[in-house]
């Protein structure tokens, strides 16, 4: 078991499309439908897989492109620590003071670190300055525990 990170920051009105971040339903329409709803399956179908986009469910993370991984750890504490330096380097652009506070973050690295240990996956968000959103994630890998049926994507 190993775990992949990835991180992402962009206008918040682009995070809030939804469609673009959840994976399209296995089934296609019918052909009968109508074609907004056709075409806007195969948008989605196309983006998703593709898309830089956090997907709405961490583990999805597994199926976009391998450039978007920013690390590979194999001992949850070092992918718990990136975590913590990408929250310290990004800490003074949050839009909340609550989330500038040090001792809160240090509690979310280190129940990340226990969480990462279990085999779950770990997705924090914040909003920053200028409406922007920070959304950063540590799936685990080989298998991840919430969609086992998902290939790791450096493998």
């Amino acid at each position: 078991m190993h775990q992949h990170s990835y991180l992402w920051t962009g206008p918040k009105e682009r995070f809030d499309n939804e469609a673009l971040r959840r994976p399209p339903h296995p089934d296609p329409p019918p052909a009968e439908s109508r074609s907004e709803l056709i075409l806007r399956y195969r948008e989605v179908a196309a983006e998703f897989p593709t898309s830089d986009l956090p997907p709405l469910e961490t583990a999805y993370w597994l199926v976009k492109p391998r450039s978007l991984v920013r690390g590979t750890w194999d001992e949850a504490k070092e992918a718990a620590a990136w975590l913590g330096e990408r929250l310290s380097e990004y800490t003074p652009r949050f839009a909340s003071e609550r989330d500038r506070d040090t001792t809160r973050l240090a509690r979310l690295v280190n129940a990340a670190a226990e969480q990462l240990h279990s085999g779950a996956d770990v997705s924090y968000g914040f909003y920053l300055e200028r409406p922007s959103y920070l959304s950063l994630a540590v799936v685990t890998c080989s298998p991840n525990r919430s969609h086992p049926e998902l290939a790791c994507p450096v493998a």
